[in-house]
């Protein structure tokens, strides 16, 4: 490691306050950060913690029937509180990473990262959500902008993410055994204006909707609408877990086992 400063605010307030200094890197639950800053992949000369700011902790119901989830949520506290109002998101939570990650990684710090084989990635984009940070709110379509890339401002801080609750939905990932990251995860959301399928843990570009199945789910919410359909392998993340090639054709058995799953 190396000598940097830290802060612990109580307040979003304070964590503004503390993150309007120079080269000041916000930290969430650490579970990417700290492996960063191990490697000297990144060397920010102040960390401000959010761990402490109660008000972007916890899941509740909105007016608008929405489940709003703080960003300063643990996946172990989205896995638990949000199992009776979005049993897809809190089971999907539930399978990131191993216990040590799921008490101490957060959602905000997840899609801030917004790394490619991440699983949160997908139920933001899948669900439609919206992320409200400390200066606006950003639709998820707008939100994730590439690899490891998103809409975010320099020290603007997640506060919450607001998930419109489907008539069904599943997350189905394929998992790299070592990391439990995603080799390839579909979520799928079935709204009464459509569905909408993201898919994460493929594409080069990062998380991304896969438009032709939620055509033909739209019409036919049954794994028969997409058992015909195949993605292009072009711009597939290729690698020593799997070619593109093998992502593609991991996109459609992802997509029809969470159609079939979904409830």
């Amino acid at each position: 490691m190396y000598a940097f400063d830290f802060e612990r605010p109580s307040t979003l307030a304070e964590a503004e306050k503390a993150l309007a200094t120079e080269d000041a890197q916000a930290l969430g639950g650490g579970q990417t950060l700290i492996p960063t800053l191990k490697q000297r992949l990144a060397m920010p000369s102040k960390l401000v913690s959010l761990g402490a700011i109660d008000e972007i902790k916890g899941v509740r119901k909105g007016d608008d029937g929405a489940l709003c989830v703080g960003g300063g949520a643990t996946h172990a506290t989205v896995a638990r509180e949000a199992a009776a109002d979005y049993p897809a998101l809190a089971a999907l939570a539930s399978h990131i990473g191993d216990p040590a990650v799921r008490n101490r990684g957060t959602i905000g710090g997840s899609i801030a990262n917004n790394d490619p084989a991440a699983c949160y990635p997908a139920a933001v984009l899948g669900s439609g959500a919206t992320v409200v940070t400390n200066k606006r709110e950003i639709a998820a379509d707008d939100y994730f902008t590439g690899l490891f890339e998103t809409a975010l401002d320099e020290g603007e801080i997640i506060t919450e993410v607001r998930f419109p609750i489907p008539e069904k939905a599943n997350y189905q990932k394929f998992e790299q055994p070592a990391s439990r990251f995603a080799l390839v995860g579909v979520f799928v959301a079935k709204y009464a204006d459509g569905v909408r399928v993201a898919v994460t843990g493929a594409s080069e570009g990062g998380v991304f909707r896969w438009s032709e199945a939620e055509a033909a789910l739209s019409g036919a919410f049954s794994a028969d609408a997409v058992a015909g359909l195949a993605l292009s392998a072009d711009g597939m993340m290729s690698d020593l877990h799997g070619s593109a090639a093998y992502r593609a054709h991991l996109v459609g058995v992802m997509t029809r086992r969470a159609v079939e799953s979904a409830g």
